[in-house]
């Protein structure tokens, strides 16, 4: 059998996995100082819990686990024989993959309350599952990085995550235009244009503007069965791009006039102009999950097309249908797998993101390889990253390895270096090999460290 993945899954070889930890290291210490801490939950949930929480797209993008033994032991027999998936369902299968890490966020947060200080700020930096058809920056497995804080209405929280957004991106060297709307101002947008019965089929097909065009997103209105005369309003309504004159278009909506209130406060707290990167409020932004109430955010990079690399907003209720109501939250995520992909086509990866390893030993001899390995441990000990080549194979193969491995320098062991009490170090870059005493080499390459 010729070995193979799943479509949409990768491996990882260790440059990649390097350059990855690179990433999530800036954005978990970003987390980190700004006061969040750090949750983990599990790849499987039930299928109880993730379903109805993502609109009607996302439930068919959820991953079903079949359950234990034999599944269809249990199965509904009539659902089974007139092959009614949605019927059939329940009964072989109670568990699923998540989706995103919200959800399982909000279902943490019901069953943990009572342990909890509110506000609660956490983050998590886990994988998760969809089933989208894979294509460039999207795939069936990925990872997402989540910071989100329950338990506080507070605009300040949207505030400080335009900033983590902000810096991270600028940390990581991505251009990036960070774009804000808020979901009381589309329901206002549905309410003015006649249509609020219609708010999610408006919302899910305002969604898709970036991927099927003006055009498209009319088009998908109106299969959804919404009329031509509220589509014109609906459009006519989307061209205005100052928060302030859309008061008089959403005047006769109180939704609507509280989400601009919220987008005022929210620029109370938080000045565009003092951000790195482009920040901008955009009417066009609709975030097509069901659960966003309030302010909602997506990041896309300047240069490469590839889609949001970071998405979320505020959501008012998630817990409540876990039985706790009244407990409000807002929370980003950034696309890692994404986030990868635009810094490699962009060469925004630092040399040291290659490869962790500093030092590489090699010995010329057997004498100078156990002696050597003795040096290892002292190496390490200093916090180096250092490695010891197996066996004292000829000087040539030895150094091809520290190549191949990328390794910036190499201590060579012969058995005049064993008499003097020295290494030869080279450096790998430019060539120059000089004697020097361990200590020295070694406080030497701490200084780099």
């Amino acid at each position: 059998m010729k070995p193979a993945i799943p479509k949409g899954t990768r491996d990882f070889s260790p440059g990649e996995v390097f350059r990855r930890q690179y990433i999530f290291g800036i954005i978990r210490e970003v987390f980190v100082r700004y006061g969040y801490q750090p949750i983990e939950t599990p790849a499987m949930e039930l299928l109880s819990v993730l379903t109805g929480k993502y609109g009607e797209e996302g439930d068919r993008l959820l991953f079903k686990i079949l359950n234990n033994g034999d599944f269809l032991s249990k199965a509904n027999a009539e659902a089974l024989e007139n092959r009614d998936s949605r019927r059939l369902l329940p009964s072989i299968a109670e568990k699923g993959l998540r989706y995103d890490l919200t959800v399982p966020f909000a279902r943490y947060v019901v069953m943990h309350q009572h342990k909890l200080s509110f506000p609660f700020k956490r983050y998590q930096i886990q994988p998760v599952w969809r089933g989208d058809n894979p294509q460039k920056g999207r795939f069936q497995e990925f990872y997402q990085c989540d910071v989100d804080v329950v338990g506080s209405t507070s605009l300040m929280y949207e505030a400080e995550l335009l900033q983590i957004y902000d810096e991270v991106f600028c940390r990581l060297g991505i251009e990036v235009v960070i774009k804000f709307n808020n979901r009381k101002v589309l329901y206002g947008i549905a309410e003015a244009a006649g249509i609020p019965d219609r708010f999610m089929d408006m919302t899910v097909a305002i969604d898709k503007l970036d991927k099927i065009g003006s055009q498209g997103v009319r088009a998908e209105m109106q299969q959804r069965g919404i009329a031509k005369e509220a589509i014109d309003r609906v459009e006519q309504i989307l061209a205005v791009s100052d928060p302030e004159m859309l008061r008089t278009h959403l005047c006769h909506s109180l939704e609507g006039m509280k989400g601009l209130d919220e987008v005022a406060e929210l620029y109370r707290y938080f000045d565009p102009a003092t951000a790195h990167n482009e920040v901008r409020f955009d009417l066009t932004l609709a975030r097509g999950l069901t659960y966003y109430t309030g302010c909602i955010f997506e990041v896309q990079a300047k240069g490469v097309q590839i889609g949001s690399i970071g998405g979320g907003g505020r959501y008012d209720n998630l817990t409540g249908t876990f039985g706790l109501e009244g407990v409000s939250g807002v929370g980003i995520s950034f696309g890692a797998d994404r986030i990868y992909e635009v810094m490699k086509e962009l060469e925004l990866f630092p040399e040291k993101a290659a490869d962790s390893l500093q030092l590489l030993l090699v010995a010329t001899d057997e004498q100078a390889h156990y002696h050597a390995f003795r040096l290892l441990r002292q190496v390490r000990a200093a916090g180096i990253c250092a490695d010891l080549y197996p066996q004292a194979a000829k000087l040539k193969k030895q150094i091809q390895y520290a190549n191949n491995r990328q390794v910036p320098y190499v201590a060579i062991i012969g058995s005049d270096e064993m008499a003097a009490g020295e290494v030869s170090f080279k450096d790998m870059a430019s060539g120059e090999q000089v004697r020097l005493k361990p200590e020295a080499m070694i406080a030497q390459l701490a200084g780099k460290h």
